[in-house]
C-alpha cells in the first residue's frame, strides 16, 4: 500500500473568534455496501478543494499501514473503475479529508489507498465507529491509551481433521491459538493451542469471523476493537477437550519493533565508531524507504513480523553504520547487524549495553552480532 498519513489529533485554536459561524460536522452510522460516498479534500493537482465520489465496497478489518494496526475500515473504488481519468475516491493528498454519505453526514476520514498493478481506484476510510472510539477514549482518561488487543496469534481451524484432534465435538467452533505475547495480559491466562470458542459471550467461526449486521460477518478482532484500554472481557476456550472462561484485562499492543517512536528524536550510542540504535519502523523506513517491507533485509523483516518481546523494555538493538576510524578497520562493512550480547552479556536493549560498555574494565570489547560476527 502507498498512503498519505493522518495522524490521530485533538487540534484547537486559541482565538475563540474562528468558530464565528462555523458548523460542525455531524458524523452518521455506518453505511452499507455499495452506498455512495462523497470525499472531500486538496488532492495533488490544484490548490482548492476537490470533490471526489465513490461507493462502499468492502466493510472489513483493514490494515492501518501507518499505526501497525488492524481495525474496521471502509474500502471506496471509484464509481467508474473502467475509466481511469475519471475522478477516484481517494488521490493523493486526500487523507485527512471527510468522507460524506448522500444524507450529509459524516460516514469516515480519508486516510490510505491500494497502489498495485491489478487494481485501481481503491481508497480507505476510517469509520465513525473507530473515530468516536478515539474520542471517546480521550474524554474517559484525558489521554489517547490506544486501542486494546488480544496478545495472541492464532490460525483457522475450518480443517475438519484438525478439529478432531484438538478434541472439540461437532456443535464447538472457534480458532486455534498459536502464540500468546508474553507482555500481554493474556499470558498469564492463555496457552498455545487453547481453542478460542467465544468473546464476550459472542461465538466465534472456525474461520475467525462473528457476526456483524444484515447478515455480514467480520473478523473477531473487531470485537476487542470495540473495548477500551483497561476495560475487561470474558474469554471462553477448550483446552485438554475441557471449556474454561477466563476475565481479561485488555491492554494496548507492545510489539518487538514499535511502529512509532511517539515523536521524540532516535535515540543512538557510538563507541570506537560503531553506531548503534534500535530498531523500529521509522527506522527502517528512513534506511530504506516506504518499501522498506520488501528492500530491508530478511532478518529484519522476519522479526518485525513474527518476534514478541520477552519483556516491557526488550528492544532490538544493531550496528546500524561503522563511522571511519583506525580502531575499526576490518569492520566497514557491518550495516544494521543485530548485537546478541557485549562481553557474553545478552543485550537486552539499547540503555543496558551502553551501561555495560560505560563500566566495561576488561582489556577488550566484545560484540558478538548475528551470523557469528
Amino acid at each position: 500500500m502507498n498512503l498519505d498519513i493522518i495522524i490521530k489529533a485533538l487540534l484547537t485554536v486559541n482565538d475563540d473568534e474562528f468558530w464565528d459561524g462555523v458548523s460542525p460536522v455531524e458524523f452518521g452510522p455506518l453505511p452499507a455496501l455499495q452506498d455512495a460516498v462523497t470525499v472531500v479534500g486538496y488532492p495533488i493537482g490544484g490548490d482548492t478543494i476537490s470533490v471526489t465520489s465513490g461507493v462502499v465496497s468492502r466493510i472489513e478489518i483493514l490494515s492501518y499501514v501507518h499505526g501497525s494496526t488492524e481495525l474496521l475500515g471502509l474500502q471506496v473504488r471509484n464509481q467508474n473503475c473502467f475509466n481511469p481519468q475519471i475522478d477516484a475516491a481517494i488521490n493523493s493528498g486526500n487523507s485527512g479529508g471527510p468522507a460524506f454519505s448522500d444524507k450529509g453526514k459524516c460516514v469516515g476520514i480519508a486516510f490510505q489507498s491500494l497502489k498495485h498493478d491489478d487494481v485501481e481506484n481503491i481508497g480507505y476510510v476510517i469509520p465513525t465507529p473507530v473515530v468516536l472510539h478515539f474520542i471517546q477514549d480521550y474524554e474517559k482518561s484525558g489521554e489517547y491509551t490506544g486501542f486494546p488487543f488480544l496478545g495472541i496469534e492464532w490460525q483457522k481451524m475450518e480443517n475438519p481433521d484438525l478439529r478432531k484432534a484438538m478434541g472439540m465435538s461437532s456443535d464447538q467452533k472457534g480458532v486455534r491459538i498459536r502464540r500468546v505475547q508474553p507482555t500481554a495480559p493474556e499470558f498469564h491466562f492463555l496457552k498455545s493451542s487453547d481453542i478460542i470458542l467465544s468473546f464476550d459471550g459472542i461465538d466465534i467461526a472456525n474461520d475467525g469471523t462473528v457476526p456483524f449486521r444484515h447478515g455480514e460477518r467480520i473478523g473477531f478482532s473487531y470485537l476487542v476493537s470495540q473495548k477500551y484500554t483497561g476495560e475487561t472481557a470474558m474469554v471462553k476456550v477448550l483446552r485438554n477437550s475441557k471449556v474454561q472462561e477466563f476475565s481479561i484485562k485488555l491492554a494496548s499492543h507492545r510489539r518487538f519493533i514499535p511502529a512509532h517512536i511517539k515523536g521524540r528524536p532516535p535515540s543512538y550510542y557510538i563507541i570506537a565508531g560503531f553506531v548503534f540504535t534500535a530498531v523500529s519502523v521509522p527506522y527502517l523506513r528512513s534506511e530504506y524507504g516506504k518499501d522498506y517491507e520488501y528492500d530491508a533485509p530478511v532478518k529484519l523483516l522476519d522479526k518485525l513480523v513474527h518476534s514478541m518481546a520477552q519483556s516491557e523494555d526488550e528492544q532490538l538493538v544493531v550496528v546500524s553504520q561503522v563511522l571511519v576510524a583506525d580502531i575499526n578497520i576490518g569492520y566497514e562493512d557491518i550495516v544494521n547487524t543485530q548485537v546478541l550480547s557485549f562481553n557474553g552479556k545478552p543485550v537486552k536493549n539499547l540503555k543496558s549495553l551502553a551501561t555495560m560498555v560505560e563500566s566495561c574494565n576488561e582489556e577488550f570489547l566484545q560484540f558478538d552480532l548475528e551470523y557469528q560476527q
